[in-house]
């Protein structure tokens, strides 16, 4: 569903498209065995279709031994059989395609999988040879080469490299991997690999989808002396991309040039403009902005307002940034509140608890609204507009996350976000998979989810699904909401507010008490009850200000 009362060019839809994030393997089961998988995913677009989204991202399906839920692929050009295969694959584009919905696809250049057949074929060779030239294997330190290389960390905790067995059976060679041991990094210094990803592009552009979301974008490239971190301890912070050696690097925008051209190439022949949107982790917005030159990747994550704290001036800072630096390149800001690999948002917005009602759920309903009202993209994860909590209670004995096997922790795992979607029902599986009655979805449904089952939330008005699809119903009829810029109001402590297009005012209140409305009147819309002339604690609203007078907040 593109919008058309902005005046934007179709060819340009990408600049503020509302997409839904399926994570595969958790959206819906149609084969009974437990796991979702493409049939599901095709099942489940006419509700995407409802709620009013302009195109959806697939988590990785790629043949793979799933070491890391589908980021270690094994063949870049394949349908692993426990999702389907490439026939049904097609089905799912076409069908996407009647439906005006947009597909893009999760793309992993940075690393592979340890089964993937270049790593065995380098496993199987000699150092020095040209099979491992495609990696990144280096001789280790110490007398006997026992040592790592040097002295960075992998990103899901312990040394980044894990070392081999030779084919004489001696311990050899040690090879990189910024992840688990069984995602070696690719060696992006080696020409051949460049070529590979050139043609797996065109394998899929090739079978019409509409762009790739591109995991580790800041990657690929490391310093290609490999040199020892000057602070291996904070470079151990799981998941924070702080390892200025391995992240970052100059030479990466070259293969953003690249795969810029070469989707553009796609683009003049038919004109479907195809997306390429990054998963760019880098310090600051300017770094970021970088990524989204002209001729780079069309939009970037940004993540500054997901780790935002909940607090007004924290969030007026993220999005002035933003503005400034992102929206200054010619490109849009790419808004995101929670995805595959964080805390549910209404569990990271409110106090620890099991199950996500009051202060975390009205915060995350506030948050909804206020990025659907912000100038540029936005990507929402699934089981966000249903309002689902963590699921922070998992037995250990059902975690998969590779995290939890490297370090033994439970911190910062991602299973809990990962549990299949409950869709109707009052007990497991909550209508996710139509197996037999032992069949069970791949990590286990709390009893609790039956509150926040799809067919309960269409039937409510009151629900988080109303509420996000009322959100894009009004983003997709009001002029210039979803591009342009804002204005800042001025508004009282612990409230954010500012102004839009031809009128439309957004205010947050981050604090708990009530304080006047920025506009006189009923809100168009609202994220929790909202009296006129007055905006409650922790909520958000929408009113169009008729122009008469400047709105302003006492």
């Amino acid at each position: 569903m593109h919008r058309q009362g902005n005046g934007l060019n179709r060819h340009h839809w990408w600049r503020d498209a509302v997409i839904y994030q399926v994570y595969v393997r958790s959206f819906l089961d149609s084969t009974g065995d437990g796991v979702g998988d493409l049939a599901g995913v095709r099942a489940g677009l006419p509700y995407l279709k409802k709620l009013g989204v302009d195109g959806i991202w697939l988590s990785p399906f790629y043949p793979s031994p799933q070491h890391d839920h589908g980021y270690d692929v094994a063949d870049y050009c394949g349908v692993d059989p426990l999702f389907g295969d490439l026939t049904e694959f097609d089905q799912l584009v076409a069908a996407a395609r009647r439906l005006g919905v947009k597909v893009l696809l999760d793309i992993v250049p940075n690393h592979c999988s340890s089964e993937h057949p270049w790593f065995e074929e380098a496993l199987n060779a000699e150092p020095g040879s040209a099979a491992r030239a495609r990696f990144h294997f280096a001789d280790g330190r110490g007398p006997d080469g026992s040592e790592p290389p040097n002295n960075w960390h992998s990103m899901f905790g312990g040394p980044a490299w894990s070392r081999v067995t030779e084919a004489d059976g001696r311990p050899g060679q040690w090879y990189l991997h910024m992840f688990a041991p069984e995602q070696p990094d690719w060696n992006w210094r080696n020409p051949e690999i460049g070529a590979e990803f050139d043609r797996i592009l065109r394998f899929w552009l090739d079978r019409g989808i509409d762009g790739f979301r591109i995991d580790v974008a800041a990657g690929l490239f490391k310093h290609p002396e490999l040199p020892d971190s000057d602070d291996p301890e904070a470079d151990a912070r799981t998941r924070d991309s702080v390892n200025p050696l391995a992240w970052n690097q100059p030479e990466v925008h070259e293969v953003w040039r690249r795969w810029r051209s070469l989707c553009e190439e796609y683009t003049a022949g038919d004109g479907r403009e195809r997306l390429l949107v990054g998963e760019v982790s880098v310090p600051t917005a300017r770094e970021h902005a970088r990524y989204v030159r002209p001729d780079e990747l069309h939009q970037a994550f940004f993540f500054d307002l997901l780790s935002a704290p909940w607090e007004a001036d924290a969030f007026r800072k993220v999005i002035s940034e933003a503005m400034q630096d992102i929206a200054g390149t010619g490109s849009t800001v790419t808004w995101v509140l929670n995805n595959h690999d964080q805390v549910r948002t209404v569990t990271r917005y409110g106090e620890p608890a099991t199950e996500g009602s009051g202060l975390g759920a009205a915060r995350a309903r506030a948050a909804a609204l206020l990025m659907l009202a912000l100038p540029g993209g936005a990507y929402i994860y699934q089981g966000e507009e249903l309002g689902l909590p963590e699921v922070v209670d998992l037995p250990d004995d059902v975690l998969t996350d590779p995290i939890f096997r490297r370090t033994g922790s439970r911190a910062r795992i991602r299973d809990g976000c990962r549990v299949p979607l409950p869709w109707s029902g009052q007990a497991s599986p909550f209508g996710f998979t139509s197996g037999a009655d032992s069949a069970k979805p791949w990590l286990p449904q709390p009893e609790y989810f039956a509150e926040y089952a799809t067919d309960r939330a269409l039937a409510d008005t009151r629900s988080f699904w109303h509420l996000y699809r009322d959100g894009l119903q009004l983003r997709d009829a009001l002029p210039q909401l979803g591009e342009g810029t804002l204005r800042w109001l001025d508004s009282p402590p612990g409230v954010l507010a500012f102004v839009r297009g031809d009128g439309l005012v957004c205010a947050v209140n981050f604090g708990t008490a009530p304080t006047p409305a920025p506009v006189s009147g009923t809100p168009l819309l609202s994220s929790g009850p909202c009296p006129a002339g007055v905006l409650p604690g922790s909520t958000a609203a929408w009113w169009m200000s008729d122009g008469t007078a400047e709105p302003a907040l006492a």
